[in-house]
């Protein structure tokens, strides 16, 4: 029997958090989600550009999650920001615990997508960018930008 090739379908994806922090570490973590929420995720309605992680208690949450609410939910629907848990092993939650202690680490969600029909969230262990920082990125992008031009321009 052929293994079959997992599907992936990005549903959100979080840009600022690779501009404001280092990623040093990336997992995935399922999420706890009613059915309605589902359905509006399979529209691509979800946004987790404000959105950060917590440890609480042994157990991940994460905050500012947006959602929005299912057109055909009715009193179904629930709260679009309302705090949502993640699904992680013990022993990831208690590592993933170990590092936030150590100063300048948070968890941000990176991205948000179905992976054989269940939504998963990719999260990163994250180091905060200094302004200098970011702007050696940028500068670089910007480097990275003119040299393809100017590779484009020579080869035309």
């Amino acid at each position: 029997m052929a293994k079959e090739k997992e599907t992936q379908k990005l549903i959100a994806n979080n840009k600022k958090a690779y501009h404001d922090y280092f990623i040093d570490d990336k997992y995935e973590a399922g999420i706890a989600l009613h059915g309605t929420e589902v359905k509006s995720m399979r529209m691509g309605k979800c946004s987790i550009k404000e959105s950060f992680i917590r440890i609480e208690n042994g157990e991940v949450f994460v905050y500012g999650m947006h959602v929005s609410p299912y057109e055909k939910g009715n009193l179904f629907n629930k709260d679009p920001l309302r705090v949502k848990k993640l699904l992680l092993h013990k022993y990831e939650i208690n590592k993933l615990a170990g590092k936030i202690k150590e100063k300048g680490y948070t968890l941000v969600p990176l991205q948000v997508y179905f992976r054989d029909g269940k939504v998963k969230v990719e999260i990163g262990l994250a180091r905060g960018k200094k302004l200098y920082d970011k702007r050696a990125d940028i500068a670089k992008k910007d480097q990275r930008r003119e040299a393809e031009k100017e590779f484009k321009v020579k080869n035309l």
